[in-house]
């Protein structure tokens, strides 16, 4: 495989744990803290703190007890539920246990703990708390407390615990996970003796996640607290790609707000020129005022109360699912703002500046074998990457294809893309241009494939050499007569025979005649410039030219000698 053919991303959850727990200056230990980190292929986490109540050794039963039993609870209990439900089901169960041992058994009288949890799933994150143990967050170094003390102002007495009352209420939360985001559970004997910025310091040194959690419980154990210290450090290394109910709810959850205007700011984007402004959608080229180069991009702002909400919605769900599974720099990026950016829906993409390929085709003059050939070995490996994911392009044209100021290729605008198992196009709808649409699409016979999307490449690679179509243009209401492929060598007799060859292949009429793949067709490219052009092809006979006046000339010849045959003696 070519080597900027880019292979889909892992696209998996990747975790570093690290966790220290010290008795301090109590005579016990009764905080308890684990973690599940996804063994045996099932996705997702779980990581779990609670901090022991009760004195003897009822506070570190209950402590542990609480976090084995919430993990167990999560893990038995069908995904399908959902984490608020099935947590919810686990932490009553635990807290009905607790609060009657408790009450009847002497030994372990006035047990309880607090629990503080979070639990990855997908990319979002679920906060579950009970008490006055805490979860911080450290993103691009800011520190954020994502759980809420239940504690009497200025006390340690607890106005909510796990096995305190015969039911319990638990504070829930979900937000988005972010890769490189740092997680810190920890107890009262660490929080009480250090303050947030001493947290955010120690969080923000970047070590190893082990590292990180005993020098904070080191830090609090030289304070005047004297209470356990347990600190539970977690860093999301990498999360997995966001599947479609996760890009759903965030597109869903955007409104489309009425368009801006030109030289207006939003969400940290200053809008410096309208780039286009139709009846459904408004485009800006604007700058990130929040990156540290400024970086030029291009936002499309869908305009409200049109039929077109919809299909904006749906393109930008095709394009963010693409995004985020498949890197190739042959192909066109979308940026996706972070959530706390993102007030409105509008897309967001890079500023390429160049042209596109149909520019280029209509202002000449005709492209070059060579520059040519590069253009069509990019566009070969963006297909290539797509579909190695299972992505069908479904509108592969010049218009489609930008031409980067310093020689790169990118194929753009996914929206119409098919993914993998979602078809949301009916026979009579299927998207594309009907010059670069395969006769099976304009039949109605097919969605479109992988072979469909080859033939729109080969039709844009002749449109490139030639700046004509191998079967004409096709409006949309014309159903053409597919025949032989108009020659490339009839429009540029300067490029070589193997050439007109390789897209003949490209744009055949049946689906199996053309290449396999886009990879395949890349070989043949570069094996026909490996093997020399030659300098012209072999004349093509009458009967290849026109067949029709071929056998009326054989029908003529033969009359004429049968009259001669019929004239002799």
């Amino acid at each position: 495989m070519p080597p900027d053919i880019v292979s889909p991303p892992r696209g998996r959850l990747e975790l570093r744990l690290g966790i220290c727990s010290e008795r301090g200056g109590r005579a016990r230990n009764e905080d308890f803290a684990a973690a599940w980190l996804g063994e045996s292929g099932r996705r997702g986490a779980i990581a779990a703190l609670a901090d022991g109540i009760g004195g003897a050794k009822g506070g570190r039963v209950a402590a542990e007890l609480a976090v084995r039993g919430l993990i167990d609870g999560l893990l038995g209990q069908s995904e399908a539920l959902g984490v608020r439900k099935t947590a919810g089901r686990a932490i009553e169960a635990l807290n009905g246990w607790v609060h009657a041992k408790g009450r009847t058994d002497p030994d372990l009288a006035g047990m309880g703990c607090t629990l503080t949890a979070v639990v990855l799933r997908g990319r979002r994150m679920h906060v579950l708390h009970v008490g006055d143990s805490r979860l911080y967050r450290l993103r691009d170094g800011v520190l954020a407390r994502l759980t809420t003390d239940h504690a009497q102002p200025g006390t340690h007495a607890l106005t909510r615990a796990i096995g305190a009352a015969e039911s319990v209420r638990v504070d829930y939360a979900e937000s988005a996970a972010r890769p490189h985001d740092r997680l810190l559970l920890c107890s009262d004997g660490v929080h009480g003796g250090l303050s947030d910025a001493v947290v955010a310091v120690e969080l923000g040194r970047r070590g190893a996640p082990e590292d990180a959690a005993r020098r904070l419980v080191e830090a609090a154990l030289a304070t005047s607290v004297g209470d356990n210290a347990t600190a539970l450090v977690l860093d999301l290394l990498d999360l997995p790609a966001p599947d479609r109910a996760d890009l759903e709810a965030a597109i869903d959850a955007r409104p489309i707000a009425p368009p801006p205007r030109r030289g207006a700011t939003i969400d940290g984007y200053a809008l410096d020129e309208m780039l286009a402004d139709s009846r459904t959608s408004r485009v800006f080229r604007g700058r990130d005022t929040l990156s540290a180069e400024g970086r030029a991009v291009v936002l499309k702002f869908p305009k409200p109360g049109t039929a077109a909400e919809a299909s904006f919605r749906q393109a930008y769900l095709r394009e963010s699912w693409i995004a985020a599974r498949i890197r190739s720099p042959h192909l066109g990026e979308v940026l996706e703002p972070p959530p706390e950016r993102a007030s409105r829906l509008y897309a967001v993409m890079p500023h390429y500046g160049g042209e596109t390929l149909e520019r280029r085709i209509l202002r000449g003059p005709p492209i070059a074998l060579l520059p040519g050939l590069e253009i069509a070995a990019a566009l070969c490996k963006a297909v290539a990457a797509l579909h190695r994911a299972g992505v069908v392009h479904r509108d592969i044209k010049p218009d489609n294809v930008i031409l980067q100021p310093g020689g790169g290729v990118r194929l753009i605008d996914l929206g119409v893309a098919r993914l993998p198992q979602l078809e949301e196009f009916a026979a009579a709808d299927i998207p594309g241009t009907p010059s670069f649409m395969a006769p099976e699409l304009l039949a109605g016979a097919s969605a479109g494939d992988e072979r469909s999307d080859l033939y729109a490449l080969g039709v844009t690679l002749t449109r490139l050499f030639s700046g004509a179509y191998p079967y004409g243009e096709v409006d949309a209401f014309s159903r053409p007569r597919f025949g032989a492929p108009a020659s490339l060598l009839s429009r540029r007799p300067d490029l070589p025979a193997w050439l007109d060859q390789v897209l003949a292949r490209a744009v055949a009429v049946a689906p199996e005649e053309r290449f396999g793949d886009a990879v395949e067709m890349l070989f043949a490219l570069e094996r026909g410039m490996a093997g020399g052009a030659p300098a012209r092809p072999r004349p093509r006979s009458l009967h290849d030219r026109d067949p029709l006046l071929f056998w009326r000339v054989v029908s003529a010849l033969l009359a004429l000698l049968l009259l001669l045959s019929w004239a002799l003696p």
